[in-house]
Order: C-alpha cells, then structure tokens, then sequence
C-alpha cells in the first residue's frame, strides 16, 4: 500500500524557473494518459487523437471550453472523446493480433464490451461502430442491457454474452436472438438458471448457445477482490459444474456447451494474478473437453487495469505490467497449458470495458471560490490578566527550533485542547479563544517550515502541511460525477487544464458545490505516494480557473447520485479532424432543476400552481404588488429551467 504524504516537488524549483516539463513531472501527465493528454508549450493541456501513434493531432482543451462558454453552455461539462474510443478499441485487438501471430496461436480473439461499465447510448452504440471491423461484441447483465444489446448489435460475428439473473423473458429474448442470427451465449451464474434455458429452449424450439461460469479460486488485489475466490458471489463451484455438464449428456446437448467464463475483478493490478487464474480456467477448460463437451470459446472476463496514477506498480490505481504482456501472457498460458493434451486452440474473449472507455471522458469544471489558511499577526505580550495556558501556548511558539519541533508540536496540542476545555467551562473569554487558536496556527505553519529541514520526519509530522492547505470550491459534485472516488477511494489524475507554464504555489484540497462534508476530493495521484493535497495555482481576479479529472469514462456516469438534487452534467462529444481543428459531434444538455424534481417525484405542475397561489396570498397580505408577483414567478420559473450547477 502506497502511503500518504504531501507533495513537496515543487518547493525545490525557483519561480523563474518553471517550465511546462516542470508540470508534466509534477502531475505525472506522461505516465498516465497513454499519449492521449499532453501539455503545449502555451500551458495547457492537449487531447492528442491517437495516443502514442505519429498519426496524431492535438487540439487545447481551453479552445474546447471556449467554444463551450461560446455556445452558451456553462460548466461542469463532461467531455468525450470519440476518437479515444476507437483508438482504445484498436489498440486492444491488434495488440491480441500481434501476440497470436507471435506465438503462433491457432485460434483467434474477440473483445466484448460490457453495457455495465458506461450504459449511455452513444457510448454503447459508438462502440458497436467502432469495432465491427474487429467483430467486438457486447455483454449483458440485466434484461435491459440485452434489449439495448440486440438493438445496437448489428455484427452477427461478434459475440453477446448473457451474465445475471434471467427470467424468462432474458431467456426468450436471447433465444429469439439467437434465432436472428446473433452468436448469443447464455453464461450459466447459478445451477438453477439451466433448467429455465432449457425449458424455453423446448417451447421455442430454438437450441441455445451456454456458457457456465466458475469460480477460481485465485484471488486478484485491489477494490474488487471479492469478484474472485471460493466465496465469490456469481459462478459455480466444480460439483455444480459437472452437475450441469451431467444435465446436459442426459439430454443429449453437451454440444450446445461451448464457452467457459471467469470474472477475476474490474481493475487487476498485478499480471501474476492473470497469469494464475488463466491457467486454473484452462484446466477446468481441459476437463470439460474431456468429459466431451464441444467447448471453443474462454471468456476471460474483464480485469485489464488501467493505470490511473501512472506509478506503473501492483498499487490499486495502477497496473504493473503493458498492453503488450497482457496479450502476449493469456496467450502463452493457454497455449502451454493445452497443448499438453493436444486440445484445439479456443477463441479468447475478454470483457475489457474500464480500459476500452476509460480514458474516453474527461470532467470539466471551474473553481467558483477558495478558503486560504491565514494567520493574522499576534500580541507579543500578553495583557496581564491572560489565562496562564495562553501565555505557556505563546512561549511554545517563541521557541520553536529544528531540534525540539516534536516538543512543540505535542506541547501545542495539549495546551489547545486545555485552553478548548477552559472556553467550554466559561474560563476564558471569546476573544482569548480567538487569540489562542490564531497563535496555534502560527506554531503548526512554523512547525511545518522547519519539517522540510529534516531528514527524517517524525510520523506525527509527516503530512503536516495538509492541514494548512486551501480549499477550492468547485463546480461539480462528487457524488454526481465521481461516485468511485467518495465511495471507495479511487484516484482520478486531476490537474489545471491551463497556466501550466507558471508554478503551482498554493497546496489545496477541492470541495464540491453539495454541502456535505463528504463532498471532498482530499487524496491525490502521485507516482510514488498517494498525497494529500493538490498543487494549484493562486486565482486571478476576473479570470475563470479549470481543472480537469481524467480518465473518467468507466463506471463513473451511471452511478452517480442526485445528492443535494444536482442532476447530469452538460455532455459534449468531440472528434478531432485531420487538420488539426475539432468538431462537437453530439451535445446533451445536464439535467435541469424541474428534471431533477421530476425524478424525486415532484410534480413541477403542481408546484408552479402552489408558488403562484402563495405569492396571490402575499398580495393579499401587503407583502408584495402584483408587479412583484410577475417578477417572482418569472424568477422562478426561470429557475426551474436552470441548470442543476452553479451559474456565472
């Protein structure tokens, strides 16, 4: 586990020294976007058309807000990149390409894209267009996601793959999907689920295509461990699975057994966990083969990580091994593992959906307002009257060296919270509290400067810096737009889109517009450590300040939140063209105030008729005119058709 501390990189580089290589160092920009985002040499960031190819064009993400604000949208706006997509969608087949041809490999690869990861319909459906070349498929989880599934599907060739509960409805949708042509595998999650597809199966006269999943007993580090493992909630154990396998001889169907599936976890950080659960899976793979069934297809699930603090390691928010190895490993196991019994070589699925649609959005957002940590200057003397543990916190202060800030630091602690206790009890005076905790604050900044001068720093130190950072008050909510980062911790790359050619010199951490006390961003990537606070820039006056969150395509969307009723942002797709230049390709305006209300139940009708009842009410009493009147309901309707966000 990384630990966590500040990031003081930037304390060593003199203001008139500052560069934008500077700035890729300091928010690790070249580690983590893939080639997709760079910095220019005006300061701001770049989305760059196909990563790290040199068939590329790159358009300023500040002449994209321009273009935004000129259109007359406001912020937040989530960006999407279409070109990302396709490149992300080419990169995985052609690196499966090259590893078959490289090792030889007998059979072939198909990507299945899972509705789960990012449902919006332009994403699913940009994702069926893009990869038709490479028959990339889909997979669905719900009944829901299959009715969107065989709509949007038009490559017969591709595989869709059915996980989840299915009731009887799934199960004659996919047969009938089936029957249209679609190579349409149901993935068999619980034992009981067979009896149900064969049933329907009978009554439609249409005979299925089955999958079974089991459970691996490897297990994978990271957010989703529990995806894996003996106890893992979806799957069958190796008795149920040949408890299937023995339904299906009995009905003479073995044949219609044809593909085996495992899910080890979302975002797997280290490849040997890969390695190890794809030669368990070939082992079972094998055993179904022997035991006659007709097999071809091994789903490997989803898992391939992306590298979101570009540390390139086994942490969480990252990954420790290439596109390349991944590839090339799933291929060399297979093949060492069932060319010992001479078995055909299976056509490899995977359900790649975070790393095909990660890097594809970008959040958008301006800074509506900061709280700067300020000391206020302090009494060298203190009035005779002062309370003793005031003037003993002063001393603390007026002492503090190199050598005794472990002292300090412990000496200012107890005396603050006597002096706290002191208040409480009626002991000292409102204003003698006010003195006290200003002169508190004056002994952890000093503390804090003579922390940077030691070569080892005490663990109650370390860090000490964050309590001394500014909060920037953001236009975004956290539970809308990044629910992963509040409810299990993942780190997102977030940095200044712009002024990237002058040094960051304010630490902060950012709040959002909902108020709540979790609606915070407080921990931060950083190549080596997880630190806690940002490096920003100062706010100029009557200048808007943006900063972006990347890597936000995969799961982020779909499930956020309607904390403090604050709906869907402004989304705007972009594609980049040959010369350089960009076109917004589609615009989905966010949620609106009476949208939101609608979703909760309100019945917007109704409270227009009750405001404007209230406000005849006011007329009546003297409060206001029926001038007023017209004002107030103009205001509130006007209100209601908003945008859920702050507004300039």
């Amino acid at each position: 586990m990384k630990k966590q501390t500040e990031n003081k990189s930037i304390k060593k580089i003199p203001l008139e020294r500052w560069t934008i290589d500077n700035s890729r160092d300091l928010y690790g920009i070249k580690n983590w976007s893939a080639g997709y985002f760079d910095i220019s040499d005006d300061g701001e960031v770049v989305i760059n058309s196909s990563g790290k190819s040199r068939n590329r064009f790159s358009v300023s993400l500040m002449s994209i807000i321009s273009g935004i604000k000129d259109r007359g949208m406001n912020m937040p706006v989530l960006l999407r990149f279409r070109d990302i997509l396709q490149s992300q969608i080419t990169l995985l087949h052609e690196s499966f390409k090259a590893a078959i041809k490289e090792c030889g490999y007998k059979g072939e690869y198909k990507g299945v894209y899972p509705i789960k990861v990012n449902q919006q319909e332009q994403v699913v459906e940009e994702i069926t267009r893009f990869g038709a070349r490479y028959h990339h498929g889909l997979e669905a989880g719900s009944k829901a996601e299959l009715i969107a599934a065989i709509s949007l599907l038009k490559d017969r060739e591709a595989c869709l793959i059915c996980n989840g509960y299915k009731d009887e409805e799934f199960v004659d949708l996919a047969l009938y999907a089936l029957k249209m042509g679609f190579k349409c595998f149901f993935v068999i999650e619980m034992p009981s689920e067979l009896q149900l597809i064969l049933e329907r199966s009978e009554a439609l006269q249409i005979k299925p295509l089955i999958g079974v999943r089991i459970k691996v007993s490897t297990r994978a580090g990271g957010h989703w461990t529990e995806s894996g493992g003996d106890r893992s909630i979806f799957g069958l154990n190796m008795t149920q699975l040949l408890d299937v396998v023995d339904q299906l001889k009995e009905k003479d169907m073995l044949d219609t057994l044809q593909l085996l599936h495992y899910h080890l976890g979302s975002q797997i950080p280290n490849i040997r966990d890969i390695r190890f659960a794809v030669t368990e899976a070939c082992r079972v793979y094998e055993g179904l083969v022997l035991e006659g069934a007709k097999m071809g297809y091994l789903d490997l699930g989803g898992g391939l990580a992306v590298d979101y603090d570009g540390s390139h390691t086994n942490f969480t928010s990252s990954r420790n091994y290439s596109l390349e190895e991944y590839c090339t490993d799933i291929i060399e196991v297979i093949m060492s593992t069932l060319d010992e019994k001479e078995i055909a070589h299976p056509v490899i699925v995977t359900e790649s959906g975070r790393a095909t649609v990660a890097y594809y959005s970008v959040l958008l957002f301006n800074v509506l307002d900061v709280s700067r940590f300020e000391t206020f200057p302090y009494p060298e003397k203190l009035p005779e009257d002062t309370h003793e543990t005031i003037v003993n916190l002063l001393d603390v202060l007026k002492s503090i060296n190199v050598k005794n800030i472990q002292e300090c630091y412990n000496d200012a602690i107890y005396y603050r919270d006597e002096i706290r206790q002191l208040f409480k009890h009626g002991n000292v005076s409102l204003r003698d509290r006010a003195i006290s905790e200003n002169i508190f604050w004056h002994i952890i900044k000093t503390i804090a400067e003579n922390v940077k001068k030691l070569k080892f720093i005490p663990s109650e130190l370390d860090g000490i810096d964050t309590s001394l950072a500014d909060i920037y008050y953001c236009n975004f909510s956290v539970f809308q737009s990044l629910p992963d980062s509040w409810a299990i911790g993942q780190l997102f790359p977030i940095l200044p889109v712009h002024r990237l050619n002058e040094i960051p010199d304010r630490n902060a951490v950012l709040a959002d517009i909902t108020c709540d006390c979790d609606g915070k961003i407080d921990k931060f990537i950083d190549q080596h450590n997880v630190s806690d606070t940002l490096s920003v820039h100062d706010l100029k006056p009557d200048e808007e300040y943006y900063l972006g969150i990347f890597l936000v395509g995969a799961y982020q969307e779909t499930l956020g939140d309607l904390h403090n009723l604050l709906g869907d942002t402004n989304i705007v797709s972009v594609k980049i063209t040959e010369n350089g230049e960009y076109e917004f390709i589609r615009e989905i305006e966010g949620d609106s105030v009476q949208d939101i209300l609608s979703y909760v139940e309100y019945d917007v009708k109704a409270l227009v008729t009750q405001f404007r009842e209230m406000a005849e009410e006011s007329i009546r009493k003297g409060y206001i005119t029926p001038k007023d009147r017209q004002n107030i309901m103009k205001a509130y309707k006007k209100g209601l058709r908003g945008y859920t966000y702050f507004e300039r």
